[in-house]
């Protein structure tokens, strides 16, 4: 056998060996086996570049560098599920196609909690891999696709396919991923849907494939091209066609069958490998899908039932206290640390007081813990009739833990604060809130080090990151600062002097302005100069600037301490002013707009920008005053809130087209 051939051989033998593993956990062949025929491989595909297969196993574990992802439209729309949420909302959705569908048969499956996916195949061989996007419009993010050793490159079938479903992160990989950011003093992940989406958007392939993402398929897009007549066939036809279907799914006749096979899966939620929010209901007739077809939104042979927020009992340790930028003082929950959907769980967020004493939360209490949104970890309740006597009432301070300064409670207000500008907690919090991703994005300048610089006496106060340059020498002396490293963080900090006015007002702390607060404050105003100058009822005259936002503001700018770090930024060249911007006028002008679930065109900050720049005021709750909630996967409470109110609902494709109308008009 020449060492062309060689190559096809090795290629074949090495994917169907992956298949084995990935696909069918049933290997015929060792790892030490495997990476022998891997290295062979690569030996010879490098000494013949002119038999160079971008679908070859090498280049799995080779990677590439993009510049970006281009944009692809799907043959047909990639639709969002609906939700339903107890047994009775089953009932309703199963009765409804039965008034419309005989003989009806469902097929329950898997909700699981990644990112949506299309791959498409031709003349056997993978061409492309489409996230959903706004279901219309998608990313190819191809090169990523096929760091997943799960999915093949050839399969057994000429004709063109299509295949849909979900590429998650398992438990495991998440865990080690995890590990690995907190080793190298980098942010940790909320959640592994999280780290998927962010892996699946990396432009260095080689970081998606060390990531160890996985991926389950189980929609066949065009099986009628085939004679598939069921959804059943589709998985058991994708699954001869080599993809990763879940055996986990079941043929239901009625409710009663889907509930408790969806109770059946909930009881062992906990134990599976890979992270699942719900279960997906499906008619099983294809034929009968396509009689029932979709809305703009949804389809309305399918629906997604949504597991209950997980609670479980752990232990709290010990109440421990953080002083923020601005003084306020947060009570936190320690726990013994417990797994909850899908993370460890070992502290919790009490914020103030009050709230300790309405739960009555004491310490050594067993309590009742939940992810809020899944998200947040949150102490519900104690477990009172689980004392033994053990348990201790906690005394609130009356000092700052910090500084020792006498702590005080605003009037209106249930949190307590340090009001000593001095105390290290402060200075400390308010230059990482200052050097934050959404305020100046000084990248380089993250939590532990601005703690390490104030440490080494570099860092006392917001103006000294910009006078960081003079220590270059000495830091160079210190353990772990190389050249490159310490020089690329002082070019990031001089790049900052460029940002908006608006991000400097915010990064600046002043208490009550928030984001959206100092957006509108350098619009109106258009300088630092300006709003220096503006007195109380100036600001109470812009529209979303209240009475005690306003007062703060001005107390800011009077203080002698905050106008000479204003004169020091102006002297080290940040940017002082912004041209303001234009409000287009658009269906959302002067109208309230909550947006829920997860956004796959923008991110949620960029969708909350888009609507402030179309007029609209962004809240975060749903009211009858509401006028507009946007939705996009895995809504939740809120969208179930609006349709109970009667509020408009608006999909995120209707809002992606809403906002390409508003801009080219």
């Amino acid at each position: 056998m020449n060492e062309e051939n060689r190559i096809l051989f090795l290629r074949k033998e090495l994917e169907k060996y992956s298949i084995e593993y990935y696909v069918y956990d049933n290997p015929s062949v060792s790892d030490q086996e495997y990476d022998r025929l891997m290295q062979e491989l690569m030996t010879l595909e490098e000494k013949h570049p002119e038999m160079y297969d971008a679908n070859s196993p090498s280049q799995r574990i080779i990677g590439q560098v993009l510049e970006g992802f281009e944009k692809v439209r799907h043959d047909s729309q990639m639709l969002s599920l609906g939700n339903v949420f107890n047994y009775e909302e089953i009932e309703e959705f199963v009765n409804r196609i039965q008034g419309s569908v005989k003989d009806v048969e469902f097929v329950v499956e898997c909700k699981y909690d990644g990112l949506a996916m299309s791959l498409i195949y031709e003349n056997g061989s993978f061409v492309r891999a489409v996230t959903r996007g706004d279901g219309l419009v998608g990313e190819d993010v191809s090169a990523n696709i096929k760091t997943i050793q799960s999915i093949p490159m050839h399969i057994p079938e000429r004709r063109h396919v299509e295949v849909r479903g979900e590429v998650y992160m398992p438990k495991k990989s998440f865990e080690e991923l995890n590990e690995r950011q907190k080793k190298n003093n980098q942010a940790l992940f909320a959640n592994p849907r999280n780290a998927a989406a962010g892996s699946i958007r990396q432009l260095d392939s080689g970081v998606c494939a060390s990531r160890k993402l996985d991926a389950y398929w189980y929609y066949f897009q065009n099986a009628q091209d085939f004679g598939i007549l069921t959804q059943q066939e589709a998985l058991d036809r994708m699954r001869s066609l080599n993809f990763k279907v879940n055996p986990l799914y079941k043929v239901c006749k009625n409710t009663k069958e889907i509930w408790e096979f969806i109770q059946s899966i909930q009881e062992k939620r906990n134990d599976l490998p890979y992270e699942i929010d719900g279960m997906v209901i499906k008619l099983n007739s294809l034929s009968d899908q396509r009689t029932l077809g979709s809305t703009a939104k949804v389809p309305r042979y399918a629906t997604a039932y949504k597991f209950p927020a997980e609670r479980v009992q752990t232990r709290l340790l010990d109440i421990v206290i953080t002083v923020g930028r601005t003084g306020k003082i947060t009570p936190n929950a320690v726990l013994e640390p417990v797994r909850i959907a899908g993370t460890t769980v070992s502290a919790a967020q009490l914020h103030n007081e009050d709230m300790i004493l309405s739960k009555d939360l004491r310490i050594n209490d067993i309590v009742v813990v939940q992810k809020a949104g899944e998200i947040i970890p949150e102490v519900v309740s104690s477990v009172k009739e689980r004392r033994d006597g053990s348990q201790v009432p906690y005394v609130y301070p009356t000092h700052c833990p910090v500084c020792g300064s006498r702590l005080v409670r605003l009037e209106g207000e249930a949190a307590h604060y340090c009001i000593n500008q001095d105390c290290p907690a402060r200075v400390v919090e308010s230059m990482i809130h200052f050097a934050s991703r959404d305020a100046m994005d000084i990248d380089t300048l993250g939590d532990k080090k601005i703690e390490q610089l104030h440490e080494f006496g570099f860092l006392n106060s917001i103006e000294d990151i910009y006078f960081l340059h003079e220590h270059r020498e000495e830091l160079l002396e210190k353990r772990g600062y190389q050249k490159k490293s310490v020089d690329k963080m002082l070019e990031t900090i001089e790049t900052s002097k460029k940002q908006p006015l608006a991000l400097l007002l915010y990064g600046l702390g002043i208490r009550q302005v928030g984001k959206k607060a100092a957006a509108i404050l350098a619009n109106y105003f258009g300088s630092m100069d300006a709003l220096m100058k503006a007195d109380v009822d100036t600001l109470v005259s812009i529209n979303d600037i209240g009475p005690i936002t306003a007062q703060s503001i001005v107390e800011f700018f009077k203080d002698e301490s905050n106008q000479k770090l204003i004169q020091t930024l102006k002297e080290q060249g940040l940017n002082m002013i912004q041209e303001k911007q234009e409000i287009k006028a658009s269906r959302f002008t002067n109208k309230t707009v909550v947006l829920t679930g997860t956004l796959e065109h923008y991110t949620r900050n960029e969708a909350k920008e888009i609507l402030e720049n179309l007029g609209a005021n962004v809240s975060g709750s749903v009211s009858k005053k509401t006028d507009y909630v946007i939705y996009g996967t895995a809504a939740g409470s809120k969208l179930t809130k609006a349709q109970n109110l009667g509020v408009a609902t608006m999909s995120e494709e209707e809002f992606v087209e809403e906002v390409e109308n508003a801009q080219s008009s």
